[in-house]
């Protein structure tokens, strides 16, 4: 035991000094603690845990350098999950438990582009026909469809429609992406579309002043700069994408250069960064101010006020939020004649995003962004240490950063961009390198230059030299997009994949010294894991509208059009690109009648689409899987799959084995959680008690 202790001593001894970068990985693993069980914890079980995990690091100094780190990160584990739960509960609302058509009354609170390139808004103040006012949903999402007599949708505008809602779908297949518990976090009880007109109930009144100045100022850059480019344009300067045509962000995902659209550390940075230069010569070309004033202390400041302008009128999303908080750690610490960046920057930004949104953990952005800051710093720690004592010509400096930077960026996104969205650019660094520049360059300062310009009418100056920049990229995206090969499908992981990841390069990036290399070893198996993945021989959608067989050729789908979602998701994680009309045309059976039939082995799987089909089918075997769109009782020991027996276990995916068949269901492998249905009347009751 002496021994034991001996080692974690010299150990933690040796990291003395390095050891803060990891408290937002062990907060983290609190977080990721609670979104990985299967039934939702009570609620005294949150309390005692942050109670007892803020206690815990607040007297853990007095336990010395050995004992206190350990104590310390017992403690954020255990707040991380109190953290994450208790955000699960503040933002609980109503969920539909039913498909509801009628009159959908809200006020505007979002707007945006759906998969399908249709304006989407988001609705508060919700009101729906013939429901229980404490039933309704506290926001709900529509998709306007058809011809819209209300085209221009306002920012706090209160308007009603007649459309469908339903509740938030659950995962395609188990393990995979829940909408449910994305929309928990998001409010969303309710989501739908509308082919009717929208009607305006009333104009928009006080409030949401920040939206109504984002959305304002993206429609002013649109109508000056008509066009994708003027989409472009809004989107980098408000956030706002709902302009952009599905088409251009489909390149921009082809070629790696989706990222120049999230308003991110790039953006942040360069916006900072030029409005310090600016203001740091526009003082100094002052001699009062050159020889009296702290000058560069000055432009820091402004830098940060500009930036936190940004980050209002962004919309403030992780990566957005990640970049402001770096960017104010590095202008504070100019300002205090301190180091500007740093892994304890990306470390503050990371605690202060996880405290305030836990949810964020599981999202792409937040991985991607950190994963990519936390590379590019390591990376170019030793850079700095490497170049100590040698001479370089000074080109070599800049050139070498934009390589190095788009490189290590992209290697270190790479692993969580096939995870989630099955895909890799291969020609990404070709994109970003003849894009960043003009970036940096062209767009970010004339951005800026016609926010100051604004007032006097003259921003249309700045804009249209923006837009030269813009052009640029958008005619990249499309060069290389056009290169034979440019994407390539990648198999999605299982569920242990991208944490192993995770550890790996973690340790690789915040551990000092040798043992640094230990963290090779969770990577590799990362990557071992990833190679050995095997999809489901057999999937059905949680509705029993869709089934998928894996054949020779690929994935093979029971009908060509219907549940896109479900089907292009599906395709996506098996690796394998192509249409659902081409999946379908590889179904190894017969499809008559709304009927598809398949031989999978010893199994014959049958789906029966529609209430016509379903009634065709009144004997069935043991031999038989059947997968129905509606209700179905057919006689017989066959295994049926309906919309009533799919409400409880959610979509299912069947595999192959030697000894048989094996089920896996999404109710098994999500649980019973508050997003999922779960009890919510023991903290109805705390609420009451506050």
């Amino acid at each position: 035991m002496a021994q034991a202790y001996h080692i974690v001593a010299a150990i933690l001894l040796r990291q003395r000094g390095y050891l803060f970068p990891w408290s937002p990985v062990l907060l983290a693993v609190g977080i990721g603690a609670y979104f990985t069980l299967r039934a939702e914890p009570d609620v005294w079980i949150l309390i005692a845990l942050g109670l007892s995990g803020t206690a815990i690091i607040a007297f853990q100094g007095r336990a010395g350098p050995v004992f206190g780190p350990i104590m310390a990160a017992v403690g954020l584990v255990a707040l991380g999950f109190s953290l994450a739960g208790a955000r699960a509960h503040m933002v609980s609302g109503p969920v539909l438990d039913f498909r509801y058509y009628g009159p959908i009354e809200g006020r505007i609170v979002g707007i945006d582009r759906s998969g399908s390139d249709a304006v989407r808004l988001t609705l508060d103040r919700v009101v729906l026909q013939r429901m229980d006012p404490d039933e309704i949903p506290k926001r709900v999402r529509v998709s306007l469809h058809g011809k819209q007599g209300f085209i221009d949708p306002e920012p706090g505008a209160t308007i009603i429609l007649t459309g469908h809602l339903s509740p938030p779908g659950g995962a395609v297949e188990p393990g995979g992406f829940d909408f449910r518990r994305h929309a928990w976090f998001l409010k969303l009880g309710g989501v739908g579309y509308t082919r009717s007109p929208v009607l305006l109930l009333d104009p928009p009144g006080q409030g949401q002043v920040l939206f109504k100045a984002r959305m304002w100022l993206s429609k002013r850059v649109q109508n000056l700069l008509p066009g994708e480019t003027g989409a472009f344009a809004a989107a980098l300067m408000t956030g706002d994408r709902s302009g952009m045509g599905q088409d251009t962000l489909r390149t921009l995902r082809e070629t790696n250069l989706a990222h120049l659209l999230a308003i991110s550390g790039l953006h942040m940075g360069l916006l900072a960064g030029f409005v310090f230069a600016a203001l740091r010569v526009g003082l100094l070309l002052i001699p009062r101010a050159r020889h009296n004033w702290p000058v560069k202390k000055l432009a820091a400041a402004g830098a940060l006020l500009a930036a936190l302008g940004y980050l209002s009128l962004s919309g403030g999303s992780v990566a957005t939020q990640r970049a402001f908080i770096m960017a104010a750690a590095a202008l504070t610490a100019t300002m205090l004649d301190r180091r500007a960046l740093s892994l304890r920057s990306v470390a503050m930004a990371a605690l202060v995003v996880l405290m305030l949104r836990p949810e964020a953990l599981v999202s792409p952005g937040f991985q991607m962004s950190f994963a990519a800051t936390t590379a590019l710093i390591t990376v170019f720690e030793q850079i700095t240490l490497w170049q100590q004592g040698r001479q370089m010509p000074r080109w070599f400096a800049p050139v070498m950063g934009l390589v190095v930077s788009s490189a290590v960026a992209g290697a270190a996104t790479a692993p969580v961009g096939m995870a989630h969205f099955n895909m890799l650019s291969q020609y990404g660094l070709v994109a970003n390198l003849l894009s960043v520049p003009v970036m940096g360059l062209v767009v970010v300062p004339m951005a800026v230059l016609a926010a100051l310009l604004m007032p006097f009418g003259l921003d249309w100056i700045a804009l249209n030299l923006m837009a030269l920049g813009l052009d640029w990229i958008l005619g990249v995206a499309q060069w290389v997009a056009s290169w034979e090969g440019v994407t390539r499908a990648v198999i999605a992981p299982d569920g242990r994949v991208l944490p192993l990841l995770a550890i790996g390069g973690l340790i690789l990036c915040l551990w000092r010294g040798t043992g640094r290399l230990v963290g090779l070893a969770p990577a590799a198996l990362a990557v071992f894991l990833w190679m050995g993945t095997e999809r489901p021989a057999l999937l059905i959608s949680d509705t029993g509208t869709l089934v998928g067989v894996m054949t020779d050729h690929g994935r093979a789908l029971s009908r060509p059009k219907g549940s896109g979602f479900v089907a292009e998701n599906w395709l996506e994680n098996d690796g394998f690109a192509g249409s659902q009309r081409d999946a379908a045309g590889r179904w190894p059976g017969s499809i008559e009648a709304r009927v598809a039939r398949a031989q999978i082995g010893a199994k014959e799987v049958i789906h029966l689409q529609g209430k016509r089909a379903v009634a065709t089918l009144e004997l069935c075997s043991a031999g038989q899987i059947v997968v129905a769109s509606a209700n179905a009782q057919p006689n017989g020991a066959c295994d049926v799959f309906d919309p009533a027996r799919l409400r409880y276990t959610g979509s299912v995916a069947f595999w192959a084995e030697d000894d048989g068949w094996r089920m896996v269901t999404d109710r098994q492998t999500s649980g019973i959680r508050l997003w999922h249905g779960a009890k919510q009347e023991p903290l109805r009751l705390a609420k009451k008690a506050q």
